[in-house]
């Protein structure tokens, strides 16, 4: 008779475990089915940029550059004094993964030249905002800051040639000088100077402009200032963005002779070699 009473509590004992278990499984499967919603929701961060660390600033610029923007660097006798005019100088930063910059200056006898190469990698701390995007945001702050003219057309327009060619030819390019070189007449009194000096400092394809060959984007600068009775100088800017870093060159070139008037195709060409070696070294 015990033997017969105790199987039946076993079995009820068993019977409520397995009630239990089944209970716990069935508890459990909302909670293992929310877990892959709430995984869901999680929004995936912003990708990083391509660039980690910035090269080594006054290093970036190699002597064949420097020899072309800086022509009196080649003219200093002592080879000490060469040498260091080579090394540059580099600009205080607190932080060489973030921001980079070097100098140069040299004078010679017939002007002083400037040249600056900075360096930005720009980091996003917004998990939504990649540092790319963050890169082309203040890049475009930038370009606007500059206030580059609209891209002129009248030169390429096709109505042009409808008019005398004997008038339409001189007017675009006075036009043009009379507004973006207005010191130049003032320095030389001399017409003909003044006219000469057109064809290098106010063509459309001088203006400042966005460039489409130059990293992902650029743009280049060119401004003319002075006093009027002084040597003019003349500042060309590069800035171009590869990826998260920004490239920012500013080459200066002061006169000695008043009156003179740096040529900008001339400048601008060896800043934009310069910002192409550049772009090549970050992308290689």
């Amino acid at each position: 008779m015990l033997r017969k009473a105790y199987v039946p509590g076993t079995a009820a004992l068993l019977a409520a475990l397995l009630a239990g278990c089944t209970s716990g499984k069935g508890t459990g499967t909302p909670t293992d089915n929310a877990n892959p919603g709430d995984a869901g929701t999680v929004t995936a961060a912003a990708q990083p940029g391509k660039y980690r660390t910035l090269p080594e600033p006054c290093g970036a610029v190699g002597h064949d550059s420097l020899d072309s923007l800086l022509p009196g660097i080649k003219q200093i006798a002592d080879p000490d004094q060469r040498e260091k005019a080579y090394e540059g100088e580099a600009e205080l930063t607190y932080d060489t993964d973030r921001k980079v910059g070097c100098h140069w200056k040299v004078e010679s006898p017939g002007a002083t030249d400037r040249l600056m190469v900075d360096f930005e990698r720009v980091v996003s701390y917004d998990n939504a905002v990649s540092d790319d995007s963050q890169a082309q945001q203040l890049f475009a702050e930038r370009e606007t800051a500059a206030d580059l003219p609209a891209p002129s057309t009248t030169t390429a327009s096709p109505s042009t040639p409808a008019g005398p060619s004997s008038s339409s030819s001189p007017s675009g390019p006075s036009a043009a000088a009379a507004s973006t070189a207005p010191a130049t007449p003032a320095a030389s009194g001399d017409p003909s100077a003044s006219a000469s000096a057109s064809p290098t400092g106010t063509p459309a394809d001088l203006q400042p402009r966005a460039l489409t060959d130059l990293g992902d984007e650029a743009y280049i600068d060119d401004q003319l200032g002075g006093s009027g009775s002084a040597a003019e100088p003349r500042t060309v800017t590069v800035v171009f963005r590869t990826s998260n870093v920004l490239v920012t060159i500013e080459y200066e070139e002061q006169p000695m002779a008043t009156g003179t008037v740096p040529d900008s195709k001339e400048m601008q060409d060896r800043a934009r070699n310069l910002a192409a070696r550049l772009a090549d070294a970050l992308n290689g």
